[in-house]
């Protein structure tokens, strides 16, 4: 990670997600940057500030050098994906995966995974022994699947 004020593994999950190399966001202006989800104008400013500073820029080309890099694809643009602008947070145990194999599964369908149930929470998976989360998802309407329906809505979605 190259410690960007601001910006956390899920906000440059999403920057690589719309972007798809470093070069593109390297470059890429504060306008465009907030076409990308959950980026606000202080979190552009702060990654158009971080790359016009020469160090950073040259830090990035150390790495490169010493064979570091970073996994890039095409740009999604504003392609939406089945899942672009759903929050989700998993809590519990889930039987038939990880939930780390489940948020990346999620992410890939353009969800966002919190770590936290909050009214902007579209849906709660609850798996064994949910706690907290179910609680909260159920006190703030916010609708909570199971395993099962969860497992039913990727295979939806990754069919499309």
């Amino acid at each position: 990670m190259l410690s960007i004020r601001h910006v956390g593994e899920s906000t440059a999950k999403d920057l690589v997600r719309h972007f798809g190399k470093l070069d593109a966001i390297m470059q890429a202006n504060a306008e465009q940057l907030l076409q990308v989800p959950d980026v606000g104008p202080v979190v552009a400013q702060s990654i158009v500030d971080f790359f016009a500073e020469a160090h950073n820029r040259e830090v990035v080309q150390q790495l490169r050098t010493l064979g570091v890099h970073w996994e890039e694809h095409e740009s999604t643009g504003t392609q939406d994906l089945p899942l672009s602008g759903k929050i989700f947070v998993l809590t519990g145990t889930l039987a038939s995966m990880s939930r780390d194999e489940a948020k990346s599964r999620l992410e890939a369908l353009g969800a966002k995974v919190a770590g936290s149930v909050s009214k902007k929470t579209d849906y709660v998976v609850a798996g064994e022994e949910a706690g907290s989360k179910l609680i909260r998802a159920q006190e703030l309407n916010v609708p909570v699947w199971n395993e099962a329906e969860l497992i039913q809505h990727l295979k939806e979605c990754e069919k499309t």
